[in-house]
């Protein structure tokens, strides 16, 4: 339980990088059965999740995994008095490797699934691979996948500038036309 897990990221952004309306809900556009069908199976292969205090990924299975909740509510990395899958992180108090080894969760995968500050957050520790499903629904004034997203800064760009590179594009469901790519080292 002690080695660093692969890092994977994933998010669906609209068109203009956006991943949850201005509210902070997810908009019904990017809802796509066939992206929740590959995150959904995604996350079940996975070890762990991350996330922040307004995001999480949904599902009848979300209570049962163990998990990593990012905040800056606490001092550094305690228990869920809730849940006892889930430790709270505060990454400017605790390096990462702390935060994981506490989890005590088996080795294999994290997947970070948000929201914006999480996002940005690993791209700084560094992700093995990041899924961005992108979907031609339009959030114009939403929350972007990384910080400085929008406005003119595509959602693959704070990927490339961390030394990530598209690896595969694939269709994901044809009718939305809605793809994911898969980001990855050099």
């Amino acid at each position: 339980m002690s080695n660093r897990p692969r890092i994977v990221g994933y998010a669906i952004v609209s068109r203009e990088g956006m991943i949850a309306k201005s509210d902070g809900s997810f908009p019904e556009e990017l809802k796509i059965p066939a992206d929740q069908q590959f995150y959904q199976g995604s996350l079940d292969r996975a070890a762990a999740v991350a996330n922040g205090r307004h995001s999480a990924e949904g599902g009848p299975k979300e209570k049962g995994r163990k998990r990593i909740l990012v905040t800056r509510r606490v001092q550094r990395i305690v228990h869920d008095a809730d849940n006892p899958n889930m430790i709270l992180w505060n990454p400017a108090t605790a390096p990462f490797d702390e935060a994981w080894q506490k989890l005590g969760a088996d080795d294999g995968i994290l997947a970070v699934v948000g929201g914006t500050d999480v996002f940005g957050l690993f791209l700084s520790i560094g992700y093995d691979a990041f899924f961005l499903s992108r979907a031609l629904a339009s959030v114009p004034r939403g929350r972007p996948v990384f910080p400085g997203v929008g406005n003119g800064v595509a959602a693959e760009e704070p990927l490339k500038q961390h030394g990530l590179v598209l690896k595969e594009t694939r269709m994901l469901d044809p009718v939305s036309e809605t793809v994911v790519q898969e980001w990855g080292p050099k």
